[in-house]
């Protein structure tokens, strides 16, 4: 299982994407050379299937990275690979389905099968966005601290703000957990039909809903864990929360990227998102450094 610590040092993480303190370790940059031959320039489109290629290839772990890598990176290969290689369609999907597709039936990971079908179905869908190393990176570091301080059994699990489905997917994967059913609600209804393709293979224990988090009715839901990773978006944490039954186990993260336009309520602080919380029981408190910024997360009860 990939750690979120082999995820920053950089095991798998495209030279060019990085945001992590730890770039000295990250893996050797391969010479890009540019030629006139069709076969060997570097498209964009095929760029960004590379970039992407890389990010995917963050979750599966170091066993797979080096072989998905060569792939990422193809100019280094090209002199040896001039007969058997032909020029990359323009469309960057169709590279980086095939390529994912490859890589899910290597793997057997029902997450990159699913992020698989989310290119082929929805090719509007920022899946590259929503699956870069940083996010994933994120992810699992809230996915091992919860296990650590939580446990792994979970009736219901709800997931705020849960844009296409990727932690349900990862948490569905991880058999260290015993789950029971996922639902992910989110405010914006073009992302539903996406996380639904994204976990499909989990038919009825996945559910995703359209709905404002502060409109839910929290104590018919049913959840014994309730997941809000994007508190920077919430303009009042504690009005929120208040909408929370007492006891109720939560997962929150935040960050100081205080000069994105879109985080209108930042900490300065683990300490201030602490406060600002203020949770009755506290199992765990922990920042994560990033390059830009530092992620918060706060696991304890209401």
């Amino acid at each position: 299982m990939v750690s979120v610590h082999q995820v920053f040092n950089g095991l798998a993480l495209h030279p060019r994407n990085r945001d992590c303190p730890h770039e000295s370790r990250a893996l050797p940059h391969v010479k890009q050379t540019r030629t006139t031959s069709n076969i060997c320039r570097t498209d964009r489109p095929f760029s960004k299937a590379r970039r992407f290629l890389a990010d995917v290839a963050s979750i599966c772990g170091s066993r797979y990275t080096r072989a998905w890598l060569a792939l990422a990176y193809p100019s280094a290969y090209n002199s040896l690979m001039m007969h058997a290689t032909h020029t990359p369609p323009e469309d960057w999907h169709e590279n980086a389905y095939d390529l994912v597709r490859g890589i899910a039936a290597y793997s057997g990971s029902a997450v990159v099968a699913g992020i698989g079908r989310v290119i082929a179905k929805h090719r509007d869908a920022d899946i590259a966005n929503a699956f870069n190393y940083k996010q994933v990176g994120c992810k699992i570091w809230a996915r091992d601290k919860l296990l650590e301080s939580a446990g792994s059994a979970f009736e219901r699990i709800v997931v705020l703000g849960g844009w296409y489905g990727i932690l349900p997917a990862m948490l569905f994967e991880d058999t260290r957990f015993d789950i029971g059913a996922i639902d992910s609600y989110d405010i914006d209804p073009a992302v539903e039909e996406v996380a639904r393709t994204l976990n499909s293979a989990h038919g009825a224990r996945f559910r995703a809903i359209t709905a404002d988090m502060h409109a839910l009715d929290y104590r018919t839901i049913g959840a014994d864990l309730i997941v809000n990773t994007s508190c920077e978006h919430i303009a009042d944490l504690k009005l929120w929360l208040d909408l929370v039954p007492s006891g109720t186990r939560v997962l929150l993260q935040s960050n100081d990227y205080f000069s994105e336009p879109t985080h209108i309520s930042c900490v300065s602080s683990l300490e201030e998102f602490q406060a600002r919380a203020g949770l009755s029981k506290l199992d765990f408190a922990g920042a994560l450094p990033m390059k830009n910024y530092n992620r918060f997360m706060l696991i304890g009860t209401v």
